[in-house]
C-alpha cells in the first residue's frame, strides 16, 4: 500500500524582455498544456522555466538576477528544478553554465523541442499557432517573422535570433482565427523587422498582402504594427491603413538616431533627409496617424553637436510616442570595436533631456484631445479606474485612458466610445458616451 502520494509537478514559466519573448513563452505553455502538464505563468510552481532577455545591459542584469534567485530557491528546496531558455541563454550559455551551475539545463532560442523533452513533454507539430496567451483576453501578439538580416552595428539580436524567417500568410491567418475564437479583438503584429516580411518566402515585401488577409478574420477589430524599419518600407501598407478601418493608424518605427555621422556608423542605411521625408510621406498618406519611435543616446563618437541635431529634430518632428535608451556596449556587435567614449552620466543626462522634451510634446498633443471622443478598448480594472486605450496606443508602452470606476461601469475586453475630459502628459481621463 502506498503511503506517500506523488507530488504533481507544476511548471511556472517566467517571461523577461520583449513581446517576442512573451509570444515564445505562450507557445511553450500551449505545448506543455497539450502534453497534459500543469503550467502557469509567473505564479507558484515547483519546476521553473525562465525565458531570458539578452538585449542590453539592464535586461541582461535582470535575467541573471532572476536565474540566481531561482537557483538559490532550488538550493533551499523551495523549487525542484530550474531551466533557462531565451536570448541570454542563446548568447552566453557556456558562461552561464560555468557561473550558475545549479540550473538543471540551459537552452537556446531554437531549442523548444529539447526544452519540452526535458520537461517530459512532446513537441506537437499539429499545434502550430496554438498557444496559451498571457495577455489580457482582448489582445494578443502575432509574431510574423523571426530573426533579422539588418547589419545595425549596435544590435545583438541577429546573434541571438538568427536570420530573418517569415511565417506563411496561411499559417498566420489560421493563428489569427484561433485567437479570434478565444475572444481576441486586437492583433499586435511583431517581428524584429516588419518591413522585411515576405522577402524570403514570396521574394517581395509582402506585409500589405498579409494585412489584406488578416482584416478578413472575423472577430478581429484592430490590427497594430510594431517594429518597422525605416529603409525599404513598403508604402502600399499606408494605402491599406488609410482605407481599412481595422488597421490602426499607428506605427512603431525605431529610428535610433538622426545625425548622419551616427546613422552611418550605426549602419542604418539611411540619412536624416531620407528619414524626415519618409515621416512626411507617412503623415501625408495617413493624416492623423500616430508614430512611435525609439532613440539611442551616447553611441560611440556621439558629440554634443550630434546630440543637439537629434534633440532639435525631436522638437521639430513632434512624435506622438517616443522612448529613449542609453547606448549599451555589446560584445560581438559591429560597434564593439569602437570606444564606448560617452560617459555614463552624459548618456543619462542626454536621455533625460530627450524625455523631458517629449513629455512636453506629449502634454501639448494630449491637451488637444480634451473634448474629443475616441473608440477605446478596455484592458483591465486597476484601483479606482477602468483602463483602456485608443487605436493610437499600444499596451504597456503608450498612453492609457482612465475611466472613474465609481461613476461608470464598462466591461473589460469591450470597445467603448469615450469622451476625453482631462489629460496629463501620458494619461487621458474620459467618460463613456
Amino acid at each position: 500500500m502506498r503511503t506517500k502520494t506523488l507530488k504533481k509537478n507544476k511548471i511556472n514559466v517566467i517571461t523577461l524582455g520583449c513581446s517576442k519573448n512573451t509570444y515564445d513563452s505562450e507557445v511553450l505553455m500551449g505545448q506543455l498544456k497539450a502534453s497534459g502538464k500543469d503550467v502557469v505563468h509567473e505564479q507558484e510552481g515547483n519546476i521553473v522555466v525562465i525565458n531570458t532577455c539578452g538585449f542590453i545591459d539592464n535586461a541582461k542584469a535582470e535575467s541573471v538576477n532572476t536565474i540566481l534567485e531561482y537557483a538559490d530557491k532550488k538550493e533551499r528546496g523551495i523549487v525542484d528544478k530550474v531551466f533557462v531558455t531565451g536570448c541570454l541563454s542563446e548568447r552566453y550559455r557556456p558562461d552561464l553554465e560555468k557561473e550558475i551551475p545549479n540550473v538543471d539545463q540551459y537552452f537556446g532560442t531554437t531549442e523548444l523541442p529539447l526544452l519540452l523533452k526535458a520537461l517530459g513533454a512532446d513537441y506537437k507539430h499539429e499545434l502550430l499557432g496554438e498557444r496559451l496567451t498571457t495577455t489580457p483576453k482582448n489582445y494578443a501578439y502575432l509574431k510574423i517573422a523571426e530573426g533579422c538580416d539588418r547589419p545595425c552595428s549596435f544590435c545583438a539580436i541577429p546573434l541571438m535570433r538568427g536570420k530573418h524567417v517569415s511565417q506563411s500568410i496561411e499559417k498566420l491567418v489560421k493563428e489569427a482565427e484561433g485567437l479570434a475564437k478565444n475572444g481576441v479583438k486586437e492583433l499586435i503584429l511583431i517581428a524584429q523587422d516588419l518591413t522585411y516580411y515576405g522577402l524570403d518566402l514570396y521574394k517581395k515585401r509582402n506585409l500589405a498582402e498579409l494585412l489584406e488577409n488578416l482584416v478578413k478574420v472575423e472577430g478581429i477589430e484592430w490590427i497594430r504594427l510594431h517594429y518597422a524599419f525605416p529603409t525599404g518600407f513598403p508604402m502600399d501598407v499606408l494605402d491599406l491603413m488609410k482605407r481599412e478601418p481595422k488597421i490602426c493608424n499607428y506605427i512603431d518605427i525605431p529610428l535610433q538616431h538622426i545625425s548622419d555621422k551616427i546613422l552611418k556608423s550605426m549602419k542604418r542605411g539611411t540619412t536624416k533627409e531620407k528619414t524626415t521625408q519618409l515621416l512626411k510621406d507617412f503623415r501625408q498618406a495617413v493624416p492623423g496617424m500616430t508614430i512611435r519611435t525609439t532613440l539611442i543616446v551616447g553611441y560611440p563618437g556621439e558629440t554634443q553637436e550630434d546630440f543637439e541635431i537629434m534633440r532639435d529634430w525631436v522638437q521639430e518632428m513632434k512624435f506622438e510616442r517616443l522612448g529613449c535608451f542609453t547606448y549599451s556596449h555589446e560584445e560581438n556587435t559591429g560597434a564593439f570595436v569602437l570606444e564606448d567614449d560617452v560617459p555614463e552620466e552624459v548618456k543619462k543626462a542626454r536621455a533625460q533631456e530627450i524625455m523631458d522634451l517629449q513629455s512636453q510634446i506629449s502634454w501639448d498633443l494630449n491637451q488637444e484631445k480634451i473634448g474629443q471622443t475616441f473608440k477605446c478598448i478596455i484592458d483591465r480594472k486597476e484601483g479606482e479606474h477602468f483602463v483602456g486605450r485608443t487605436e493610437f496606443d499600444s499596451p504597456d508602452v503608450d498612453n492609457e485612458v482612465l475611466i472613474d470606476a465609481a461613476k461608470f461601469y464598462v466591461k473589460t475586453g469591450d470597445f467603448v466610445n469615450v469622451k476625453i475630459i482631462d489629460a496629463t502628459e501620458y494619461d487621458l481621463y474620459g467618460e463613456p458616451v
